[in-house]
């Protein structure tokens, strides 16, 4: 007779989420086995007051629970001996809810590892101390301290940055699950959760810890080789390689892979799911790239490095590794999945790359030509190609700059204006940002074009700097030309070298690249803000993640979408514009309404809330910075 697969034999009881009896002796050796056989000698020294002993769940159920006992936070003993791989996991448990603390600790045990107890966040930091376990399994209502809170302060103590944190609660609203991961956590758990899920979810993150920690030993001082999440190479070890490869002349290949409609996920399943979605991704590429190693460059894009390959197999290698990524779907959550598309823009060691950024450029520019293509995959060719001349020829001719005012709605007295980018050719034709910055991008000029309109920015400053009115200057750059750390160091040293107040600067960048390329973002506007660099985000629309930027950058300032500059033909737009002002404002950032072309669109700006209008109304933009702002009140 056939049994269905929840079907449960009479007179047997089965378990299907208990381990078998001897699970736990992977982690134990022969001396220990015997040991385990045998009475116990004597019993062990107490716990701390607010320590649960490892015990039955039975036995543990009908003790009374001592009184706690603050103990004051004891930072780990650096001189400690590092238990090996194979020694039992250790998680410590910050749970109040006595039943829920005891199911999680008899779960735990029974897979072999050791979980210890405590009821109250005060006693966290002596656990760790004492305990230097490999996980914490977090509660998010405490007493006190709720786990938020306590994350945030364990994150602060020196050696507990990377330690693993998992939260395991009953909360269901998906907004407190993000605040949670971005309060320093590394996962979410939902309650109640199977034992299996648990056991697999905790083990994982330790064993990921743990490789990563055994990659690290001898390296004191050096940067990680692996990334602690993920377990693979980070984006420094592998542009070391590549850097390393070019030195030596390796033949092989460099692939950028970029993973389609990045945006549309990230507002479909928000910010944690996204980064959970682009981890599974990550793992798929590298086992598809072993050996070679693969890094995580940003939000949605990778790098694989392939040394030592023969160069004419890099197109199928770049195909294969696109077919990887797309033919299985991922899991979401539950009962929901998705489909990955990529593009692959790849190119041969052999050429002689001058340096690991320039190699990296190339092979960026070149998925830029992927997306163009229905195979998804391009090679790149060096710029004596047909198709880069002209690229390279459109943007032969001269730099005018022109400037256009960005006016205080009440008035004052610093004098604002928005760098905007011409470019005038031999023949006379004057071409706009729209045009040149396109071309930039496919010739690989982009950095350089950027760099000279900073420049000749910066020189402005220097030239107007003891003038009546304070000048500040808008200046739009490229991500990828902000993603170079040259670049950095190059803008750091120039303000220095001028001593240029690093305020009258304003870094404009477009809000749909700021979302792709949200970590390289905060990487240089952390770096700048030390210098005083102000920030501007532009074309602003309104949405969960648009908005969740507003916190996680530092603005100074927001330019709305230019559609917002007929508010006052629609209530719709008015509310989004009123609802965006709010959102700004509480992030202490300045909103700027752009295209105010008559008295109508600047009316209801101003009724509207916003802090400053730029438009044809205002003026035009020109050649001259002699607007008189002084007496420019709306």
């Amino acid at each position: 007779m056939a049994v269905h697969e929840n079907t449960v034999a009479p007179n047997r009881a089965v378990r299907a989420e208990t381990p078998p009896a001897d699970h736990w002796q992977r982690w134990a050796s022969a001396d220990a086995l015997a040991q385990a056989s045998a009475p116990a000698p004597v019993a062990p020294a107490p716990l701390p007051s607010n320590v649960v002993p490892l015990a039955t769940a039975a036995s543990a159920a009908v003790a009374t629970p001592p009184p706690l006992v603050v103990a004051p936070p004891v930072l780990p003993d650096d001189n400690a001996p590092a238990l090996g791989s194979d020694a039992p996991y250790r998680v410590l448990i910050v749970e109040d809810d006595r039943s829920q603390a005891l199911f999680a600790q008899s779960v735990l045990h029974g897979a072999g590892m050791e979980a210890i107890v405590i009821s109250d966040a005060e006693g966290a930091q002596q656990a760790i101390a004492e305990h230097r376990p490999d996980l914490i399994l977090m509660d998010l209502h405490l007493p006190g301290l709720d786990g938020m809170r306590l994350t945030a302060l364990i994150r602060q103590q020196p050696g507990q940055q990377l330690l693993p944190i998992v939260f395991l609660s009953g909360d269901p609203d998906p907004e407190r699950q993000f605040e949670v991961l971005d309060s320093g956590a590394d996962d979410f758990l939902s309650k109640p959760i199977r034992p299996r899920h648990l056991i697999a979810a905790v083990s994982n993150r330790i064993r990921r810890a743990r490789a990563q920690a055994a990659t690290q030993t001898g390296t004191t001082g050096a940067p990680a080789i692996n990334n602690p999440e993920t377990g693979l190479p980070t984006r420094h070890h592998v542009l070391q390689q590549l850097s390393a490869a070019l030195a030596h002349g390796d033949r092989g290949g460099l692939f950028f892979i970029e993973v389609a409609s990045a945006l549309g996920l990230r507002e479909r399943y928000g910010y944690a799911a996204f980064e959970r979605l682009m981890v599974q991704a990550a793992q798929r590429l590298a086992d598809s790239a072993h050996p070679h190693l693969l890094a995580r460059l940003n939000d949605n894009s990778f790098l694989v490095l392939a040394r030592g390959v023969d160069e004419d197999s890099l197109d199928g290698v770049a195909h294969n590794l696109r077919q990887q990524l797309s033919e299985r779907a991922f899991v979401i959550r539950d009962e929901e999945s998705v489909h990955l598309r990529g593009v692959v823009g790849h190119a041969q060691l052999s050429p002689g790359f001058s340096d690991a950024g320039t190699a990296l450029e190339a092979v960026e520019r070149t998925t830029l030509q992927a997306r163009l293509l229905s195979s998804g995959v391009a090679a790149y060719v060096r710029r004596e190609d047909v198709a880069a001349q002209e690229h390279l020829a459109l943007l032969e001719g001269q730099l005018e700059l022109a400037y256009q005012p960005i006016v205080a709605v009440a008035g004052g007295n610093t004098a604002q204006y928005q760098v905007l980018l011409r470019l005038r050719q031999a023949d006379g034709t004057l071409l706009s940002a729209g045009q040149v910055i396109p071309a930039a991008e496919a010739a690989g000029r982009i950095a350089d074009l950027d760099q000279q309109v900073l420049d000749h920015a910066l020189g402005l400053l220097d030239l107007y700097r003891h003038a009546a009115q304070p000048l500040h200057l808008f200046v739009s750059q490229s991500l990828r030309t902000l993603a170079r750390d040259a670049f950095a160091d190059w803008l750091l040293e120039s303000l220095e070298r001028r001593q240029i107040a690093g305020s009258a600067v304003v870094i404009d960048v477009r809000l749909p690249d700021a979302l792709i390329h949200t970590v390289t973002l905060q990487q240089f506007c952390n770096r700048m803000s030390a210098a005083g660099v102000r920030f501007c985000l532009s074309q602003f629309e309104p949405g969960t993640e648009a908005n969740a930027l507003l916190t996680q950058l530092p603005l100074a300032y927001v330019r709305m979408a230019a559609r917002f500059s007929s508010t006052h033909a629609n209530q719709q737009t008015r509310d989004e514009l009123r609802g965006a002002i709010n959102a700004a404002h509480r992030a202490g950032a300045l909103i700027i309404g752009q295209q105010i072309e008559d008295p109508q669109a600047a009316a209801a700006m101003w009724m509207g809330g916003v802090d400053f209008i730029q438009g044809n109304m205002v003026q035009s933009a020109g050649s001259e910075l002699n607007f008189d702002f002084h007496n420019a009140v709306l």
